[in-house]
């Protein structure tokens, strides 16, 4: 292959059909025509001698060579953007830039009104687009398809080969909750207590398994789970009126409506709080605006609920 005089615009079209998986957005991305952006497709698969893109229902598919060269050509694409970013200031108190965070539903719930807030004031021009994913493993493939700048939720089980940097944000800690005037309510919660009673289980991911089940399942014991739904936060309002118990977060009971017709108790055995951490492709790294973003979002100081 000879890349003597290569066209960097060639690169930065690669990456962009990378991003959007479609001539025409990828177009529109890097300021092309969809005829220009076609034409320089062709020459793409003519200078790395492959198709790199396939029609697909779903969109454009990259094939294995365009998936090998997308890190390295990626990461160039970065350093160059780095360089010629340098001298950029970026100036969140006029700038209009839009940002696209996907969040689980618990960092919604927890850190979106703190985020508006902040921004309202110190960013009032920037726009965020906010999504939704349920499964962590999700985070990684919205980083690297470009449908996220940042996610934010617990960390991912895929590795991510160095490409995906994660900053840790805030914990939180599980409660076991009865609806205040159940019988149970005025006792005390141990082991026995917990096990005799029905359990709601809430389990975002679908497994139906949760940490509550490791814990018990390595002591030889398990729970009755009369209930099971994917909502955390619909949880404290089923228990406020059933015979249920749950184990939640202690911020989604902080921040229910039905927070005042419940009994906290803490589990009768050692759960490990829960992590949440703000995630980000490499590519990303060094583009001012989104550095800021991310420093503004770690800088809204601690997000744990109060004990």
């Amino acid at each position: 292959m000879d890349l003597h005089g290569i066209d960097l615009n060639l690169l930065v079209a690669f990456d962009a059909l990378m991003v959007e998986r479609n001539v025409t957005r990828a177009g529109k991305r890097t300021g092309r025509t969809q005829p220009a952006m076609s034409a320089a497709l062709a020459r793409l698969r003519a200078l790395f001698e492959d198709e790199l893109f396939v029609r697909a229902p779903s969109g454009l598919q990259p094939t294995q060579r365009a998936i090998e060269l997308a890190e390295p050509l990626g990461r160039a694409l970065g350093e160059i953007r780095r360089t010629l970013d340098f001298t950029q200031r970026f100036d969140p108190a006029t700038s209009t830039q839009g940002f696209t965070l996907a969040l689980s539903d618990h960092p919604a719930l927890v850190l979106l009104p703190r985020l508006t807030d902040t921004l309202r004031k110190i960013a009032p021009g920037v726009i965020l687009r906010i999504n939704a994913y349920t499964h962590r493993d999700d985070a990684v493939s919205l980083l690297d398809a470009g449908e996220a700048d940042l996610t934010i939720g617990v960390p991912a089980r895929q590795g991510a080969g160095g490409r995906i940097l994660t900053r840790p944000l805030f914990e939180d800690r599980f409660v076991c909750i009865l609806r205040r005037d159940h019988p149970a309510a005025s006792q005390t919660l141990d082991l026995d207590a917990f096990l005799g009673l029905s359990h709601l289980l809430v389990s975002p991911e679908g497994d139906r398994f949760g940490q509550v089940d490791a814990v018990l399942a390595a002591q030889g014991q398990h729970r009755r789970v009369a209930l099971s739904l994917p909502q955390m936060h619909a949880a404290p309002r089923v228990v406020a009126c059933s015979d249920m118990i749950a184990t939640v977060l202690q911020s989604i009971v902080a921040n229910s409506e039905s927070r005042d017709r419940l009994t906290l108790f803490p589990p009768p055995f050692d759960l490990a709080p829960v992590s949440f951490v703000m995630s980000w492709h490499r590519r990303n790294e060094a583009h001012q605006a989104q550095r800021w973003l991310r420093e503004t979002i770690a800088d809204l100081g601690p997000l744990n609920p109060p004990t």
